[in-house]
């Protein structure tokens, strides 16, 4: 049986071999990307890698060598293509991000559209980024606030895009996918859930009580220790709204104190949801194409091939590229079963040549990928 040194010394002298035969591969890549440089060639060619990979591994009998040597050479290929897209980039090949650096937003004269009614968290987070005297108006629903903005009735919209408990606002995610918005700031706010009724209420003459099915979730605890019955709406700052106008003291709802405020209504329990460290992060859109020079994040979503592998070789590219991947959802496409699309955060700034590096390659390997916003 040969010593251990001695097989490992036989490993070490084939790893060097392998590092120059790379280093050799590498720089025939170099010369491959000046030629699709001065040809106007795409980098990608699929076919091109599958008549490859079929051929290597054609060159083992093994089947555990055969899907090594697989895995092998789509890294290979891979470090190849990323080396290519980062040479294009340099040369200006790849042509410009269709975006626009601005010093600051236009906040002043700006028209803002919030999804609810006054007293809303939505309202409140729009004038927290905003200031007291915006110029805004509300809609009933979120795709009533994206349209508004797509087509030109406000310069932003206030959407909500996650709580800290609730998780993700799914609806608003579908319609950054659909909508041609973009994200240009956030505005994250706490999150104190009230229990609200008419002034003079005691808390044994409530029947029922009103809120948006999430905030009723996030003060199931409270809730659960009486006995009334619990109706979902669209949203809290409705609830609070319906519990003034009917003016019976057996209605309650779960709202801000902002909404106790703005209706008139009295505070009967404060801060009734669980958890004290409850928050919602508030995006702020526009269907204009701009980012703050400042802006540290980057928003994008897309669709990958329905084949094995194929988000790996996606996120490869933050990797490649020292870029920080900060959150990852996933969405179902609707128009096709099973399948998903994918939104990404990451830390950057559009003007980065490491974010540009890494754009490039997403967009030549994704499908529809598209670039949400830099905030």
């Amino acid at each position: 049986m040969a010593d251990l040194l001695e097989l490992r010394g036989k490993l070490d002298e084939i790893d060097e071999n392998i590092v120059a035969l790379y280093e050799r591969r590498m720089d025939i890549c170099r010369q491959v990307a000046e030629y699709k440089i001065s040809t106007g060639k795409k980098v990608l060619d699929r076919q091109r890698e599958q008549e490859k990979l079929a051929k290597v591994k054609s060159l083992t009998q093994d089947e555990f060598y055969k899907k090594g040597v697989e895995e092998l050479f789509e890294q290979i290929m891979s470090m190849s293509r990323k080396l290519q897209y980062r040479m294009l980039t340099e040369s200006g090949a790849m042509g410009r991000l269709p975006f626009i650096g601005v010093d600051s937003l236009e906040k002043e004269k700006a028209r803002v559209v919030f999804q609810g009614a006054e007293g809303s968290y939505s309202q409140a987070a729009m004038k927290a980024y905003f200031g007291d005297r915006v110029n805004s108006f509300h809609v009933d629903t979120f795709r009533e606030a994206m349209g508004a903005i797509d087509e030109g009735a406000a310069d932003f919209a206030v959407l909500p895009i996650e709580n800290s408990t609730a998780g993700i606002v799914s609806e608003n995610y579908d319609l950054l996918a659909q909508f041609e918005n973009y994200i240009v700031g956030e505005q994250i706010i706490q999150i104190e859930h009230c229990l609200l009724g008419l002034p003079g209420t005691e808390l044994q003459e409530i029947k029922t009580v009103y809120s948006h099915p999430q905030s009723l979730m996030q003060s199931a605890r409270f809730l659960s220790e009486h006995s009334w019955q619990q109706i979902s709406m669209q949203n809290n700052a409705f609830a609070a709204r319906k519990v003034a106008e009917e003016g019976d003291h057996s209605q309650a709802a779960v709202a801000s104190a902002y909404a106790a405020e703005i209706y008139g209504l009295e505070i009967l329990k404060r801060g009734i949801n669980q958890s004290e460290s409850n928050s919602t992060r508030f995006i702020i859109v526009t269907n204009q194409k701009i980012f703050r020079k400042d802006a540290n994040k980057i928003s994008i979503c897309f669709e990958v091939p329905h084949e094995s592998g194929s988000l790996y070789h996606m996120l490869s590219h933050f990797i490649y590229n020292d870029l920080n991947m900060t959150r990852i959802e996933s969405r179902p496409i609707p128009e096709r079963s099973w399948e998903y699309r994918f939104f990404v955060d990451f830390d950057g700034n559009l003007a980065d040549g490491a974010v540009k590096n890494a754009l490039r390659g997403l967009r030549e390997e994704a499908i529809n990928l598209r670039i949400l916003g830099n905030y």
